[in-house]
């Protein structure tokens, strides 16, 4: 393809369209690769998909096969999920919470979304989900940004004692978050030492992981 090819030269956009969440969705082919972007940041594939993946490679894959269940909160393109199934051969359910419809509707235009028979995709407010959800996971991946913003309730410790409410015994929270100021490095702190101070729970992070990311793994191990 054509498009391809000169995509290692310049990037070339072929589909772009505004949204309510992210300002501007984009689909773009970029080093051979195509891509989702917002405005401002990537959304799947490309630099999130990497990222992503030196998380679930931090995890491991013995641990990986032990989860029967894994919660995606922000699905995106579904880089992530084509990760778990391609690199990691994951063979347990994944249940996919995304808010913007619109976004699914691109990811199953230009991704092949619908193509994994191990998901389950839920349209829905993920705060709202997490906080009414009667189900439990072995893993929740945490990929929630309004372009380059992440909304304030991910922090608050509420939303936290709630994402512990339902994961499982020795499960595992992947939180992709970006740091571009002093402000929000403060608040990734202030994150970590809440975990830290909870019995059963230990804490790790992985900084400056493509320049302004910094992965969060929060594990629960029985006593």
């Amino acid at each position: 393809m054509i498009l391809k090819l000169l995509s290692y030269f310049f990037p070339i956009t072929i589909h772009k369209q505004p949204s309510d969440l992210s300002t501007t969705l984009e689909i773009t082919w970029a080093n051979g690769q195509l891509v989702m972007d917002s405005l401002h940041a990537n959304y799947s594939y490309g630099s999130l998909q990497r990222i992503l993946r030196r998380g679930l490679h931090a995890i491991g894959q013995a641990q990986i096969d032990q989860c029967d269940s894994v919660l995606l909160l922000g699905v995106a393109g579904g880089s992530v999920i084509e990760t778990l199934n391609k690199d990691f051969n994951y063979k347990g359910q994944i249940t996919g919470v995304e808010i913007d419809e619109g976004i699914l509707e691109l990811a199953k235009k230009y991704f092949g979304l619908y193509q994994w028979n191990n998901v389950n995709y839920i349209i829905a407010d993920a705060h709202q989900f997490v906080g009414t959800t009667k189900k439990t996971f072995d893993l929740i991946i945490v990929d929630i940004f309004q372009d380059t913003q992440m909304p304030s309730f991910l922090f608050e410790p509420a939303f936290q004692d709630q994402l512990l409410r339902i994961l499982n015994g020795s499960g595992i929270i992947l939180f992709n978050t970006m740091v571009t100021s002093d402000l929000d490095a403060k608040r990734n702190q202030d994150y970590i030492a809440y975990f830290r101070e909870l019995p059963g729970v230990q804490v790790q992070s992985m900084p400056r992981l493509e320049k302004h990311n910094e992965l969060i793994l929060v594990s629960r191990f029985l006593k």
